[in-house]
């Protein structure tokens, strides 16, 4: 089983106003030193496969067909091998 930590962030020529408005909040908090802020979204996902070639296929075809947009956004995929005790389980109601 592996775990595909994947990084999902608008890619570099599509304009982000959510990065502007968090860099110009702080620019008004006092960190005059952050010149730039790109917003993205993290996604974590245990896929089960028999090696990591085929957990990064999995990965891959998911961001390509629902988690990332492919006209705007680009993807990374980090995986990490974990056994099946990893699972957290998810609250119901």
């Amino acid at each position: 089983m592996y775990k595909a930590t994947i990084s999902i962030t608008l890619r570099p020529s599509i304009l982000d106003p959510e990065g502007k408005t968090v860099q110009q909040a702080l620019t008004n908090l006092g960190y005059e030193q952050v010149r730039q802020v790109r917003m993205g979204t993290q996604a974590e996902v245990w896929i089960e496969a028999e090696d990591e070639e085929e957990a990064r296929r999995i990965a891959a075809d998911a961001c390509e067909e629902l988690l990332a947009n492919p006209v705007t956004e680009d993807f990374e995929i980090h995986l990490a091998p974990v056994s099946s005790d990893d699972i957290q389980e998810m609250p119901t109601e």
